[in-house]
């Protein structure tokens, strides 16, 4: 069977799990460190923080920018769940909005329909690792009659003195964006390690920090890692020097940083993810751009433009003129040839939590066409040209089959 999209675990990174754990420190600590050094050289950024997930990141930042009850954030229809999750957890409301025909993002005109006065924040998702429209984004916010809109509660957001722009970047780790790299592009950016993501730590994430001058970075660093170990003013690393027991609770914090496990299996990933891992994924996009190219069912991903570089995380076929349900017959015939294929993802309004609140999935009728005709293909640096074909002939079979 050819899995979807396994980690790639070698001898380098079971030597550096190794020497972690006979390092006698496996929490947070000097791994964890090192890696979001190496991360934050890598983009660019001004600080860069680890979690123990890009979800974690995402709500701290919000909470940290005091997002609460009353306030919306503008987020895209299409993007996996935690987006949204997190906005809930604040208690505030998640304003969605559809998504582009051609690249699965977030949709410039509908995010400018959907600004208020409660605006506070815009989440814009890279799908599938090609970046959103950045520079048409903060050009929107920092219109004097969208500024003038704008009604901050907190010292941040009056500092800040527009709606903030977060990216939600868990997929595109290495993108680029008119020269830019993902990380700098928005005035926050979170990424996602899991499991399946180009870059793993197993489980992890980080969040990059680029706001505008006059903020105190590494003030922000020193809050960010307070709020993921409980408030407290001391991490373990620092309590373990001698006669550095002490410590204070400054506020009530969370627990979600990450761990210098975690971080072993990273450091080797990143020193190697330009040199290797890009370069593999990009081939696999490549072979299988020119395969479905052939046929007129297929709608080729867009992943590369004179502005943008994907990370080539998700390659997102879409198969013309189908229903939901024959996409998904399509999907089971493909797994019937012991090839593992995925939907990234089930529109948030087609999910209970979010029916529950009142969205419906009619209210995005391009976010729809484009999860009813997706079919994610599998993408991961083991995957040999052989199993390559037999995933594309698979696809055309079945697709072959149904349409």
């Amino acid at each position: 069977m050819i899995p979807f999209s396994p980690p790639r675990i070698d001898e380098k990174t079971l030597q550096e799990v190794r020497e972690a754990l006979l390092s006698g420190w496996i929490t947070t600590g000097p791994r964890t460190k090192l890696f979001e050094k190496k991360i934050n050289e890598y983009i660019g950024a001004k600080t860069t923080v680890c979690f123990n997930s890009a979800t974690a990141g995402m709500e701290l930042v919000l909470r940290w920018y005091g997002i609460k009850q009353g306030d919306e954030v503008i987020i895209p229809a299409y993007t996996y769940c935690a987006t949204g999750n997190v906005v809930l957890h604040c208690g505030a409301k998640p304003v969605m909005v559809d998504v582009n025909e051609d690249d699965f993002n977030i949709s410039l005109q509908k995010i400018r329909e959907a600004i208020t006065e409660k605006t506070k924040v815009i989440i814009a998702v890279d799908m599938a690792g090609y970046p959103c429209d950045y520079t048409e984004i903060m050009a929107t916010v920092n219109e004097p009659e969208i500024k003038e809109l704008y009604n901050p509660s907190t010292p941040e957001q009056k500092q800040l003195g527009r709606i903030m722009v977060f990216s939600d970047a868990a997929h595109s780790f290495g993108a680029y964006y008119k020269g830019k790299t993902t990380g700098t592009l928005a005035d926050g950016t979170a990424f996602s390690f899991h499991a399946v993501k180009n870059l793993t730590t197993a489980e992890g994430g980080s969040v990059s920090f680029n706001l505008p001058d006059g903020f105190d970075h590494e003030a922000i660093y020193k809050t960010m890692n307070m709020l993921s170990l409980h408030g407290q003013s001391k991490d373990a690393l620092s309590k373990a020097k001698l006669g550095g027991w002490r410590y204070d609770v400054l506020f009530a914090g969370y627990k979600c940083n990450m761990t210098d496990l975690q971080a072993a299996i990273g450091l080797v990933e990143i020193d190697r993810y330009d040199s290797e891992t890009l370069v593999k994924r990009k081939e696999i996009f490549e072979a299988y751009s020119a395969a479905f190219s052939k046929y007129a069912w297929a709608k080729i991903p867009i992943y590369s433009s004179k502005d943008k570089t994907t990370s080539y995380h998700l390659y997102q076929l879409r198969i013309n003129n189908i229903t939901e349900e024959i996409r998904d017959r399509i999907i089971d015939d493909i797994a019937a040839s012991q090839v593992a294929v995925n939907v990234h993802f089930i529109p948030l309004p087609m999910l209970t939590v979010f029916k529950n609140e009142g969205y419906k999935i009619e209210d995005y009728p391009q976010t729809y066409k484009n999860y009813a005709s997706e079919i994610s293909l599998p993408v991961y640096y083991d995957l040999s040209p052989e199993q390559i074909n037999t995933v594309i002939a698979a696809v055309v079979h079945a697709v072959e089959k149904n349409i």
